[in-house]
Parts: C-alpha cells; structure tokens; sequence
C-alpha cells in the first residue's frame, strides 16, 4: 500500500481519522492510494525515424538537486531558480551566464518566485524569505507550510500556504498587508504547486476547485468561479485543488482541478468557457488554439481552445510519470519520469523528436520566444531550442 506523490496536509483530527480509515480500507481514489503491491508497467518508447527536427542545447547551469516540485520565474530577461538546500541563482537568458547568487541558509519548500530583480522563497521552516539582485532584505515567520512558490509583483510578495490562505506583503520592508481566505472550504488540500498568477491589476488565486480574482491592493474579492464540483463520498475524493501553474492564453486562463476536470475560463467575465472531465495530477498547457494535458494514466489529450472539442489523445507514454507539458511553438513537449523530453505535432500529437536530460523535469517547462526552459531534478537548468 503506497501514497502517491500527492500528499495530504492540515487535516483536523478527525478528518485525520478518516483518512487513516480509508488508507487503509483502500477506498482512496486510485490517483491518491494504490492499494497492492502491482503496479501498470510504463510504456516502452517508440523507435523513431530519422527527422529534421532536433533539439540542442543553447546552454546549461548546474544549480542544485531538486526534492519536490520547483517554479521556474522568468521575467524581463531573467530566469531565476533555485535548489532545495538553499540556493537561488539569477541567470541572464539569452547567454546564460549568472546574475546573482543567494544562499537561504535553510532547505526550501516553495521556490522561487521572482520579478527580475526581486526574489522570494519559503523555507521547510516556514521562514518567507526576500532579496533584492542576491542581497537578502527580510525575512517573516508565517503561520503555516507552504508549497507553492511566492509570486514576486507590483513590489509585493503573495504567499498562498497549504490551507490555501493567502497573504500579502510589501516586497521591500516585509510588512504584512493583507490576508485572504474563503471561507467554507474542504479540510483536505493537496501539498503540490498551487494557483497564485497574475492577469491585468487582478490577482488569481486557487481556493480549492474555485478560481478567485482579488484586488492585489486590498485583498478583496473581485470575481469567484467554480471552476468545478468534486463528487465523492468521503474527503479524498472531493479533493479537487487547482494546480498551477495556470496556463494563460491572452484573457483566458486554463487549468486543471486535480483528479476532476480541465477548464478555461474567460477572465475578464470571471466564468467558465467550457469543462471537461479529466482526473490528472499535473498542470496543462494553452494557447489561442490548444489545450494540452494528461491524465492519472499519462494519457495525453488536446482539445480545442476555443470549444474544448477533442482533437486527438495518444496512450504512448501510460504511466510514464509525465510533466506538465508546454506549447512550444508549432510543437508539445512533455517530459517523463526517465528524464527523456518528448517533442510532439501540433496536429495530431505524432512524435517528432526526442533527447535525454540528466534527469526529470521538477518543473513546468516554460517557453520565451523561442528558447524552451527546463530545470531537472538533478538541478541543471537547461535552455533548449528546437530546429
């Protein structure tokens, strides 16, 4: 009987009790509890023919190994990063030679997040941490364990904890603005990267399967959507988290509830375009045309960005462990548990091309213009380009 990677935080004792019951009982959702030793066989790999696309590497860092899951922040020319024992590197990124450098002092639970020039982190200790180009400014004690990496905007820090409250504080001198929490929510929530992004002068927080639009100066809610409703007898099968990152595509934002759902949603309206049904674990990726994203069994699927029509699903990478996945111009790629990055069609999802990593991927991979970003947990940050 094993847990997944998905873990289960700030439960009350009693619904700490019902969760023992259902460990061990196996009334888990298979996405949360295997019971039994056997577990599905991964997909072997695909032979592929010779192609013109390849994938090269522009340049590579070696930062620091990666336990858990990390955030890659990329602005104005910046990606910044970090390593679980405490590192947090600033890279330029078109030639990758290094910015500034910090060290933490203490073992990460929540990296990083960043504008360009400042920085922040959360420490295994619960220590909210903040730099400005490597020189630490301030740190704050919070009053709970947090996961998801902070968000670095407007010289403000945004923190989101694991009970999904959210705090706010003023990046230079670390005073605390704000604090927002919806009220009513599930007792359970997911230790995993949650929602906390910015669109416009709004802040978009995840608030269990809710999606919410605040005012980033006052904490106040502007919009709130039910992106979808969890069904389940029991609290673990109605844990339904909105997993970051979220995937913008101009004023529409995609997402995934864990084990429900993918939606987008039109964000200026604050409401749902359209849903479909998907229990799967990691983000998605979109743009103006395609939604892409795989399920519990590493199904990948795409659908019409505009409709949310199925345009095809392939079952080649079943339980292969695969990462969020990015659009990449005219191309998809994903990676998977090997540490081998796969590059997919567009159109019909066909396999173009394939390269190994030193390891597999902690993070979303992002892409700026044409350079795909991807950090492994081995630590290495890689800068791609695909020809």
């Amino acid at each position: 009987m094993t847990l997944t990677r998905a873990k289960l935080v700030n439960l009350t004792p009693a619904a700490a009790f019902r969760l023992v019951k259902l460990v061990v009982t196996c009334a888990a959702v298979s996405a949360l509890v295997a019971c039994g030793s056997s577990k599905p066989s991964p997909a072997s790999l695909e032979s592929l023919s010779a192609s013109s696309t390849r994938i090269s590497t522009v340049w590579s860092q070696r930062v620091g190994s990666v336990q858990g899951q990390l955030t890659l922040a990329v602005t104005n020319g910046i990606v910044t990063t970090a390593s679980t024992d405490g590192d947090i590197v600033a890279f330029d990124l078109a030639t990758g030679k290094e910015r500034w450098r910090a060290q933490a002092h203490a073992d990460l639970s929540a990296a990083v997040g960043s504008d360009g020039r400042y920085a922040a982190v959360v420490t295994q200790a619960n220590e909210l941490l903040a730099f400005d180009q490597g020189k630490l400014l301030w740190r704050e004690r919070l009053p709970g364990r947090v996961t998801t990496a902070p968000l670095v905007a407007g010289e403000r820090v945004f923190v989101q904890a694991i009970d999904r409250s959210v705090r706010a504080y003023d990046v230079l001198d670390g005073r605390w603005l704000w604090q927002y929490q919806r009220p009513g929510g599930e007792p359970l929530a997911l230790a995993t990267s949650g929602v906390v992004a910015p669109f416009r002068d709004t802040l978009l927080v995840g608030q269990g399967a809710r999606l919410i639009g605040l005012d980033p100066l006052k904490g106040t809610v502007r919009f709130d959507v039910n992106v979808g409703t969890p069904r389940g007898t029991n609290e673990v099968e109605r844990l339904a988290d909105l997993v970051g990152p979220i995937a913008r595509a101009d004023d529409e934002a995609c997402v995934r509830a864990f084990q429900l759902s993918v939606s987008c949603l039109e964000l200026n309206r604050g409401s749902v375009r359209w849903s479909r049904p998907q229990a799967g674990r990691q983000a998605v990726a979109a743009n103006e045309r395609l939604v892409v994203g795989a399920d519990g069994a590493d199904r990948l699927s795409a659908w019409k960005a505009e409709n949310g029509d199925l345009l095809w699903r392939v079952d080649r990478f079943t339980y292969r462990n695969l990462s969020a996945p990015a659009i990449w111009g005219e191309r998809i790629v994903v990676g998977d548990y090997d540490g081998y990055l796969h590059l997919l069609a567009f159109d019909n999802g066909r396999t173009l091309a394939r390269t190994e990593l030193d390891s597999a991927l902690v993070a979303a991979p992002v892409v700026v213009d044409q350079t795909l970003l991807v950090v492994t947990r081995k630590g290495t940050l890689y800068a791609l380009r695909a020809n």
